[in-house]
């Protein structure tokens, strides 16, 4: 069995495309695939005076925004465990 998957993906409207993926992240490809396009379809619904094209752009700033907004807090979330596990070592490792 090969790790490696070929599928092909539908987004906006736009001609289907393959790839391929590794077998575990079908479900995550699958899942980003049906988010996309379901903010895209809400989006050309109120925005019906954009383009489908444009819709497009606002739903990758969208995600866009979301992923360094996740990234950010990645970050600093890093930053304070490092904090606390120097914390933890300097009283765990205290010598009296």
């Amino acid at each position: 069995m090969t790790d490696k998957l070929n599928i092909t993906i539908r987004i906006a409207g736009l001609a289907p495309f393959p790839l391929s993926i590794n077998r575990e992240d079908e479900e995550l490809i699958r899942n980003a695939e049906y988010n996309v396009n379901a903010l895209w379809r809400k989006w050309c619904g109120r925005f019906k005076d954009r383009t489908p094209q444009e819709v497009m752009g606002m739903v990758a700033f969208q995600f866009a925004k979301l992923y360094f907004l996740i990234m950010a807090q990645a970050s600093s979330m890093e930053e304070i465990l490092s904090d606390f596990e120097a914390e933890l070592d300097d009283i765990l490792l205290k010598v009296d």
